[in-house]
């Protein structure tokens, strides 16, 4: 790339390229691969620099919210913001859902939005909103840097830098960073001769910001023993110097820090960890508890588990079941960008610290006590294997395709080396409840931040542009809802393969009071919502290739439609003809009654 200091003769089509291609250079100098674009006129001179950059992988989507979630997931596949540009107007309204839901949950995103120049605004021009703020507080930081001229050249490339580094290593933790960016005609020009201004060598970005939680002080690691064993001077020291009899759990979620860390605080406390999907502890280990859910519905042991305090270490379950239980106990909160995660206003303790190295810390600390009581401990491990061994018995080779099956085969049968997308709502929640271990090296991703179905699909379709196989769970309503996500991006599908869980409309309204206390027709109508259009004509409609698993088809069909998608690598849709949603609940309640039978009994 040119990093001429002194620009020739030009005009604003000039200066604005040589603006764009100041600011694309920094992207890739501060480790940014990936740039979404969607078509428009006002975002010309940053389309073209993104475009003529090698260094960057471009992607095309039509629609404006499908590519704000496509450049989500390429964040949470690669751990580093992806660029996504649009034009003016309502095309920058449309990333709004992507932004809060980046925010809340802590994602890093470059968002730039192409503006009308000062003299086009309030005067009736076409594609032009007040774009100033326009995300609000769902930014880590906002820039309107204004048309680039000579008096801001010396700028550009701090801007170019800066962005990224807000969006990374802002005081916030991760997130959304928002550059409002305005072009004047002509739209068109010649980098070079704007006289793109001469980066750092070395190919160095601009900036170079510390990156990365705060790793906790020797001070801080003796003030959590206490907060999770008691006092250690005092009188409750038991053999060795260990306070005993305390009993804890250890909540993980996305973002809880190493599995291996965490497992080894595990041991060293003796005490059981209550592990979501996306935590990556679902690995078969001991004192790993899984069937959360199920096993606090039981009242005679969710009574007599009643812990003393709990350790969360990133984010929180889907379960309301699991989230009620901890609402009452004694909580420390440890969140490597400082989230004030408390829904439920009782956190003793928040910490804002790499959650690796406060479990590393605290193993040391805890390593010359003497050993934790074990019973504690053996007796989650035993209300486990308990609901396990009543899960496989209910969703067993021979049983229907419920939605409960369709979770545990698909954790189950999950192809080798693929990551797996779980929309919310009810997917999420049965994953949590009934998925089978999820074998590394794959991992599981939820767009938790918002609890949203909105770009499910989308998401995912970053993640497999980015980091390789994916595999999505949604249902039928969520795949409707982002079916913009269908349309082919440029240089073919990505290997992806959607998972519908069709039972014609929203099944986790039937777990609601609307289901039982209104009328069929008016709870169809406002809530279950079930739609006309065919799932499969659907995805057949947009080129997708369309596999359907029915209540004929045997145990081993998922396995099978997902090796075939594998071998076609491009995009498969797998539709799952589910039965009704009021027969979904029964059975749910079925499995549940028969958990809390066995863990009680």
């Amino acid at each position: 790339m040119s990093v001429s200091t002194a620009p020739g003769p030009s005009g604003d089509g000039d200066r604005q390229a040589a603006f764009c291609a100041a600011l694309v250079d920094e992207w890739v100098r501060a480790g940014l691969t990936h740039a979404v674009v969607c078509p428009g006129s006002r975002s010309t001179p940053l389309a073209l620099a993104i475009a003529a950059e090698p260094r960057l992988t471009l992607h095309v989507r039509l629609d404006e919210r499908s590519a704000g979630f496509t450049a989500l997931g390429i964040a949470m596949a690669t751990g580093m913001p992806a660029v996504v540009v649009v034009t003016s107007g309502t095309a920058a309204a449309e990333l709004h859902a992507a932004v809060v839901e980046a925010d809340l949950a802590g994602v890093p995103m470059v968002i730039c939005t192409a503006d009308r120049p000062p003299e086009l605004h309030d005067v009736g021009a076409p594609q032009t909103i007040d774009q100033v703020h326009l995300y609000g507080r769902a930014v880590r930081w906002f820039a309107d840097p204004g048309v680039p001229d000579d008096g801001s050249r010396s700028a550009w490339r701090s801007l170019g830098s800066r962005s990224v580094a807000e969006a990374v290593a802002g005081p916030s933790g991760p997130g959304p960073v928002h550059l409002n960016l305005a072009f004047r005609e002509p739209l068109l020009g010649d980098a070079e001769r704007g006289g793109i201004p001469q980066g750092r060598p070395d190919g160095l970005p601009w900036h170079r910001v510390a990156a990365g939680p705060v790793d906790p002080s020797a001070d801080l690691i003796a003030e959590l023993v206490a907060d999770l064993v008691g006092d250690l001077t005092g009188d409750q020291q038991g053999t060795g110097g260990r306070a005993r009899g305390v009993r804890g759990v250890i909540v993980a979620g996305a973002r809880c820090g190493d599995p291996d860390a965490v497992l080894g605080l595990a041991e060293a406390l003796s005490w059981p960890v209550l592990a979501d999907p996306r935590s990556g502890l679902r690995r078969g280990a001991g004192r790993v508890v899984t069937a959360a859910d199920a096993i606090l519905r039981a009242p005679g042991f969710a009574v007599a588990h009643r812990a003393d305090v709990a350790l969360h270490l990133g984010d929180r379950w889907a379960s309301k079941v699991v989230n009620t239980f901890l609402a009452s106990i004694p909580s420390v909160v440890v969140d490597p960008s400082g989230r004030w995660t408390d829904p439920e206003h009782g956190a003793e303790r928040l910490v804002r610290c790499d959650p690796t190295k406060t479990c590393e810390g605290l193993v040391d600390a805890l390593a010359p006590m003497a050993a934790q009581d074990e019973s504690w401990s053996a007796s989650w491990a035993q209300a486990e294997a308990r609901a396990r061994r009543v899960i496989d018995v209910a969703l067993d080779v021979d049983a229907a395709w419920t939605e409960p099956a369709l979770a545990r085969r698909l954790t189950a049968v999950l192809p080798a080396g693929s990551h797996l997308m779980v929309s919310s709502s009810m997917p999420i929640r049965d994953v949590e409840a009934f998925g089978s271990e999820v074998s590394p090296p794959s991992r599981v991703f939820a767009n938790r931040g918002a609890n949203g179905i909105d770009g499910v699909v989308s998401t995912a379709l970053g993640i497999a542009m980015a980091d390789g196989p994916t595999v999505v769970l949604v249902g039928d309503l969520a795949f409707l809802h982002d079916v913009s996500a269908l349309v082919g991006p440029s240089g073919g599908t990505p290997p992806l393969t959607v998972v519908v869980a069709d039972n014609g409309g929203g099944g986790i309204f039937s777990f609601l009071p609307p289901a039982t206390t209104l009328d069929g027709d008016t709870f169809e109508q406002l809530f279950a919502t079930p739609q006309s259009a065919d799932v499969g004509a659907v995805a057949a409609g947009f080129g997708w290739t369309v596999e359907e698993i029915d209540q004929e088809s045997g145990s081993d069909a998922l396995a099978a439609a997902l090796a075939r998608s594998a071998d076609r690598g491009g995009g498969t849709v797998i539709r799952v003809r589910l039965p009704d949603r009021a027969a979904n609940v029964v059975e749910h309640d079925r499995i549940n009654a028969a958990i809390v039978a066995a863990v009680d009994g």
